[in-house]
């Protein structure tokens, strides 16, 4: 593999850590070298198949020993420089050090946030209500209204995204179009419905809504309705493991539906 600082031709590691000391030289007694790269700087050339093409961003040269106090990884405590565990099954909320509310972690999944596996059927709902109780515990305002500026904002940060991750997974429909969107397939909210057959029971529906002359047949639709979402819930589960993506899509265009019609029921009862 071949790399490319600045027009120079570096013919492998090596070479581009010779080139590095050349142009940076560090003492004898500093031999490690800590060099931050992001991911957003390579790029691959396809022309080229055994070229990588990289504009290096060597953004700090410094020994172990020096390390600045502003220079942490994702895997470090903002505030003290602990490192945490490189492989996490959830996001480090709060250092063990020195109990500082640590900023949210993007890479970390909404299933990962509550510790359970990814996929799409949650057999205990209940449970997974307990731990979002507990995460909001832990960024109560109460706790963090005397630290900094920067810790409070780190924790309205944690808090929100802890909400927006237990509303997304506590519901069916809203939990398909998040797994989905794990495996690259993003639905368009604003799609209409074309299917005839799905058109023609949406129609029914409506009618018996609005024909319903007390809330016990506002009721049994709504129970239909549950019982629809259960339905195609599970049909899209089953989808998933076979990875058939363009189907469970469909499930989902017929799960929106009647989660529509079940929370406009509900606003009637």
């Amino acid at each position: 593999m071949r790399w490319w600082k600045n027009g120079l031709l570096l013919r492998g590691p090596s070479a581009a850590a010779s080139t590095l000391r050349r142009k940076h030289p560090m003492s004898a007694t500093s031999p490690l070298l800590l060099l931050r790269l992001t991911r957003s700087t390579f790029s691959y050339s396809r022309s080229f198949p055994n070229t990588c093409h990289a504009s290096l961003s060597f953004s700090s040269y410094y020994s172990c020993q020096q390390r600045p106090e502003s220079q942490t990884s994702p895997c470090e405590c903002w505030n003290c420089g602990s490192s945490f565990s490189s492989v996490r099954t959830t996001p480090s909320l709060v250092c063990k050090s020195c109990r500082s509310v640590q900023p949210v972690d993007y890479s970390i999944d909404y299933f990962r946030i509550f510790g359970i596996e990814k996929r799409y059927e949650i057999e205990d709902l209940d449970a997974l209500e307990g731990k979002y109780k507990e995460w909001q515990k832990k960024l109560h305002p109460d706790l963090v209204h005397s630290k900094s500026q920067r810790e409070r904002d780190y924790a309205a940060e944690q808090s929100a995204r802890v909400i927006e991750a237990y509303h997304t997974l506590s519901k069916p429909l809203s939990r398909a179009i998040y797994i989905l969107k794990l495996e690259g397939v993003n639905i368009n909210e604003e799609e209409t419905v074309t299917d005839p057959e799905l058109l023609s029971e949406i129609m029914e529906i409506r009618e018996a809504v609005e024909e319903s002359a007390d809330s016990q047949a506002l009721m049994q639709i709504h129970n239909q309705m549950e019982a629809h979402i259960k339905h195609w819930s599970e049909k899209f589960g089953n989808l998933l493991q076979d990875r058939k993506f363009d189907d469970c899509q469909d499930c989902i265009r017929r799960m929106k539906y009647y989660s529509r019609t079940s929370e406009e029921i509900v606003k009637k009862l």
